[in-house]
C-alpha cells in the first residue's frame, strides 16, 4: 500500500512524505504506482521550474519526500492541487492508497 502523509503549517504544506507500493499489479505493470508517481513528478517539476529553491526532494525504492523550503502561495497551490489527486486515486484504489 501507498502511503502518503502531509503535514501543514500556518495553512501551507510544509512536508509530504509518500512511502511503500501500491500492490495492484506486478512491477512494472502497477497502473497505481504509476499514477502516483506522474502526479507527483508533474507536480515537482512544476515547482522546480518556478523555482528551484522552493523545495527539497529526498527519492529513493519506495519513498519520495518534500520538504518545502519556502512558504509561497503559487508553491502551495501546486501542492495542494497534487494532494487534491492523491485523493481522488484513493476514492477508486483504497486497498492500494491511503491518506495518513
Amino acid at each position: 500500500m501507498i502511503k502518503v502523509k502531509v503535514d501543514y503549517n500556518n495553512n501551507y504544506i510544509k512536508e509530504i512524505k509518500i512511502t511503500g507500493h501500491a500492490g495492484y499489479d506486478e512491477y512494472g505493470k502497477d497502473i497505481v504506482c504509476a499514477s502516483v508517481s506522474s502526479i507527483v513528478i508533474t507536480s515537482v517539476n512544476l515547482i522546480l521550474k518556478m523555482d528551484e529553491n522552493a523545495i527539497y526532494v529526498k527519492q529513493r525504492e519506495g519513498l519520495i519526500e518534500l520538504k518545502v523550503l519556502k512558504e509561497e502561495q503559487t508553491i502551495n497551490m501546486v501542492l495542494e492541487n497534487m494532494y487534491s489527486m492523491l485523493k481522488e486515486l484513493t476514492k477508486d484504489y483504497k486497498k492500494n492508497v491511503k491518506i495518513i
